[in-house]
């Protein structure tokens, strides 16, 4: 089993590798430049290779990616491969990232936050205290209360 650091530094490869070969050497239609990169993990044995990517476009882009990247599959590892120059090539598999998902979902909690903080601040602009301005003793008023009183 190889150890994390090299792991790493497998995933880093093949991560620069399988973006620069889409972006130059897949003539694939499907791939253009819609597909990203974002991230790339590796197993500890180094066996196998789990590639996310994200596509700009709508579902049909995602879906012509997705089927583009299954059949650019070979092309690709082979490119890590010669890349690689390890004994076993990586068996890659392609997984659309949630990111954007997940940054949507994010923004549109936000918007709701501060939606209801701009309503909190309304109904908050003309309210008054409940008691006093400042309820809270001062030094110094105890002992005015005490001579008032004596």
């Amino acid at each position: 089993m190889a150890d994390n650091a090299r792991a790493k530094k497998l995933a880093d490869l093949i991560r620069e590798v399988v973006a620069e070969k889409l972006q130059r050497g897949v003539k694939d239609p499907r791939l253009g430049t819609h597909v990203t990169i974002t991230d790339t993990r590796v197993t500890g044995d180094l066996r196998e290779a789990t590639v996310f990517y994200t596509v700009y476009g709508d579902d049909e882009d995602r879906a012509s990616a997705a089927a583009g990247l299954e059949s650019a599959k070979g092309v690709l590892r082979s490119a890590v491969g010669r890349a690689a120059g390890t004994k076993f090539t990586p068996t890659l598999t392609f997984v659309a990232d949630a990111l954007p998902e997940t940054a949507k979902t994010i923004e549109d909690l936000l918007d709701k936050a501060r939606a209801s903080d701009a309503q909190v601040r309304e109904v908050s602009s003309g309210a008054q205290y409940a008691g006093d301005a400042d309820p809270y003793k001062k030094p110094g008023e105890d002992d005015d209360e005490d001579a008032a009183a004596q």
